[in-house]
C-alpha cells in the first residue's frame, strides 16, 4: 500500500517529458548509428529514393486508411508519445480522497469553492460540478462514463493511426525492393547502374523495418499505455462524484478505488 504525497487538491496534469520513450529511441536509433558507423561509412546507407519510396509511401497509404482530419493530428498524436500529462494514479486516488472528507464534513456545497483549482482538469471540474447542483445519479454516470467512452475511442483511433503506419512501412520496403532489383536487371550491361540499383533494393527494406520496429510501433503501444492510465484516473474521478453525491464514508470510496487500482498502486490514505 502506498502513501501519496497529500499536498494540494487536484494533481498536477501538466504535461511533462517521458524520460522513457525519448530514452529508448535515442538509445535504440543511436546503437543502430554506432554500429552503422563501426562497420563503415554511413554515407553509404543514405539513399534520398529509398526515403521517399518508405517515408512517403507509408505517409500516403496511412492517409488513406484515415481521414485528413486524423491525420492532420499526427504531430499533437506524436507529442502525446512523448509527453505525457496523466498524474500517477495513486496521487490521483489520494486527491480525490481529500475532495470526499471535505465533501463529507462541509456537505456537498462545501466544496464550490475548490472548483476554481479544478480548471486544468475538466473531467473532473465536470464531476463535481454536477454533483454540486445536484444532478441525479444515474445522469452523471450517464454523462461521466460517455466521456470516458469517446475519449477511449479519440486515443484508440490516434494509436490506430501509428499501429498501421508501422504495418504499412516494411511493404512499402518490400515494394522499394522489388523496384531497385527491376531497376538494377534492366541495365545490367551498365555496370554503373547496378550499384545504385541495388541500394535501392536493400536501403528501403532496412528504411521499413527500422521506422516501424523502432519508432511507429513502440510509439504507438505507448500511446495505448498512457490511454490506460488517463482512462483509470478518469474512472476514480466518477467513482468518487457518485461516493459524494451518494454521501458515502470516505472510507468506503477508499475501498472502491484500491479495488481498481493496480495492488502495487493501492493507497492507505485513512490509516
Amino acid at each position: 500500500m502506498l502513501k501519496p504525497d497529500k499536498s494540494g487538491i487536484v494533481a498536477s496534469a501538466r504535461p511533462r517529458l517521458d524520460h522513457a520513450t525519448l530514452l529508448g529511441l535515442v538509445a535504440g536509433i543511436g546503437l543502430v548509428t554506432v554500429a552503422l558507423w563501426l562497420g563503415g561509412s554511413p554515407k553509404a546507407f543514405i539513399d534520398v529514393p529509398s526515403v521517399l519510396i518508405v517515408g512517403g509511401g507509408t505517409l500516403g497509404v496511412t492517409t488513406i486508411c484515415f481521414s485528413l482530419r486524423d491525420m492532420a493530428r499526427l504531430p499533437v498524436v506524436l507529442g502525446r508519445a512523448l509527453f505525457h500529462a496523466n498524474p500517477d494514479p495513486a496521487n490521483t486516488a489520494i486527491h480525490m480522497l481529500q475532495l470526499a472528507e471535505i465533501a463529507r464534513k462541509r456537505g456537498v456545497l462545501g466544496l464550490d469553492q475548490l472548483l476554481g483549482e479544478m480548471v486544468e482538469e475538466p473531467f473532473v471540474h465536470r464531476a463535481l460540478e454536477m454533483a454540486i447542483d445536484g444532478t441525479p445519479l444515474e445522469e452523471i454516470r450517464q454523462v461521466l462514463q460517455r466521456e470516458i467512452d469517446e475519449m477511449a475511442e479519440r486515443h484508440a483511433r490516434s494509436a490506430g493511426i501509428l499501429r498501421r503506419a508501422a504495418e504499412v512501412a516494411p511493404a512499402m520496403g518490400l515494394i522499394g525492393t522489388l523496384i531497385g532489383l527491376v531497376q538494377m536487371l534492366g541495365t545490367l550491361d551498365d555496370p554503373s547502374t547496378i550499384g545504385p540499383g541495388m541500394a535501392v533494393a536493400l536501403l528501403t527494406t532496412f528504411y521499413g523495418a527500422v521506422l516501424a520496429n523502432m519508432v511507429l510501433a513502440p510509439l504507438a503501444a505507448k500511446l495505448e499505455r498512457n490511454s490506460a492510465e488517463e482512462g483509470l484516473s478518469a474512472n476514480i474521478y466518477m467513482l468518487t462524484a457518485e461516493s459524494i453525491c451518494r454521501r458515502e464514508n470516505p472510507r468506503r470510496l477508499e475501498l472502491r478505488l484500491n479495488a481498481l487500482l493496480p495492488p502495487a498502486r493501492r493507497v492507505q490514505y485513512f490509516a
